[in-house]
């Protein structure tokens, strides 16, 4: 039986693996090695490994790594106790692949510590790029030291051949996330709003705003910019969620602890939502506005607008239903969020095609890990196309 060891640090990620790791615990010729790290284990965001555990995933390992601080120190450390505890935990558990998603740094610490071993690593939503964070070098790192390759569309498959990576070994089957959209039965707004005791008869807009980790200080002075603007807009009732634990993120929440608090008839703030109701609230909602890649993947499936602020998705492919304000200047903002909430808008994204796919990606994505060969994976060579590779 092949044992496939996966590695989940955040809530967001876990939503986008669910249907993969599912597929993987229900099939026979799979071991699901489920190992949880990172913001799952800190109650400060939501201790969201219970989450895991209603799921009905057995965790067979915990990495402690994360420390209750957001300086560089404290993240360039938090990695360094990563590959410590993913260390021991491939040695106890001798995992025959390693599957990853995305470009966070205790991903990073993941595969770094699973080259030694010689595991081959399977990694999910490479080849893309996010410009105003140092996950752009997190997840290029991460492409090189993995030997299979699940890019969500043919221009990042395209890219990650451009970094010398076989063309055999990827598959290109869409973003996995989007499979929860057509496999799940979303709440209705009514629903959602008895969950979440939320006023039904308001429109509702999602914030989520992380850090842009390039920039130092720089995010405190655009957020407030940002919360002003959104406080002028009190005919929408402000839904928050919390920002991912980078540098920095622990003063964004600060703020946005201060703004649901005098505010709180236009604003709530949940640490954590779920799958389900997430994924609901954002076929219910009438905007998102912020700089989660939330807005540039799942979104346009919900044909949802988005007001996309500041450069931390530059360079990600976006569908028409992303407004992009480059500069955070209040004038710039309130101008994107009328463009949202207007029916020229809505209507002229009608019918808006995904470009991360149609939501059956899981079932492929198992499938390859499954029956890919392994022998010789990791014996790495770069593979120069003009000249072949053998």
């Amino acid at each position: 039986m092949r044992k496939v060891a996966v590695i989940t640090g955040t809530r967001a990620e876990y939503g986008l693996l669910f249907w993969v790791i599912k597929g993987i615990h229900e099939t026979p010729e799979l071991e699901l090695q489920l190992i949880v790290t990172g913001m799952h284990l800190s109650p400060e965001f939501g201790l969201t490994v219970r989450e895991i555990e209603k799921g009905g995933f057995p965790i067979v390992e915990r990495v402690e790594m994360l420390l209750s601080s957001d300086t560089e120190v404290a993240i360039a450390t938090s990695m360094g106790l990563g590959m410590i505890g993913f260390a021991n935990t491939y040695d106890r558990l001798k995992p025959d692949i390693v599957l990853v998603l995305g470009d966070r740094f205790e991903i990073s610490a993941a595969v770094s510590a699973a080259v030694p071993f010689g595991i081959p690593v399977a990694h999910i939503h490479g080849g893309e790029s996010t410009e105003g964070v140092m996950d752009e070098l997190f997840r290029h790192a991460i492409t090189k030291m993995s030997h299979i390759h699940f890019p969500s569309t043919q221009k990042y498959a395209d890219r990650v051949v451009q970094m010398g990576e076989r063309p055999e070994n990827i598959f290109c089957f869409g973003a996995p996330g989007l499979d929860s959209i057509h496999s799940l039965q979303l709440l209705k707004k009514q629903e959602l709003a008895n969950e979440l005791k939320l006023p039904v008869e308001k429109p509702w807009g999602i914030m989520t705003y992380h850090p842009v980790t390039y920039k130092n200080n720089s995010d405190i002075n655009q957020f407030e910019v940002i919360l002003d603007m959104v406080g002028k807009f009190s005919e929408i009732y402000w839904i928050f969620t919390l920002p991912n634990a980078d540098t920095g993120s622990r003063k964004i929440i600060e703020q946005i602890e201060a703004f649901v608090h005098n505010n709180s008839e236009i604003a709530c703030l949940f640490n954590s939502l779920g799958q389900l109701r997430y994924l609901s609230l954002l076929k219910n909602a009438s905007l998102m506005i912020g700089n989660s890649s939330s807005g540039i993947i799942e979104a346009p499936s919900f044909e949802l607008p988005v007001v996309n602020i500041g450069d931390r998705q530059k360079g990600r492919i976006r569908a028409a239903n992303v407004i992009d304000v480059p500069v955070c200047e209040q004038d710039e903002i309130e101008k994107a969020i009328n463009k949202a909430v207007s029916k020229d808008f809505r209507d002229s994204i009608t019918g808006l095609e995904n470009p991360y796919g149609t939501g059956n990606a899981s079932e492929k994505i198992v499938e390859i890990l499954r029956t890919v060969s392994l022998s010789d994976m990791s014996k790495k060579q770069f593979c120069e196309l003009s000249k072949g590779c053998g």
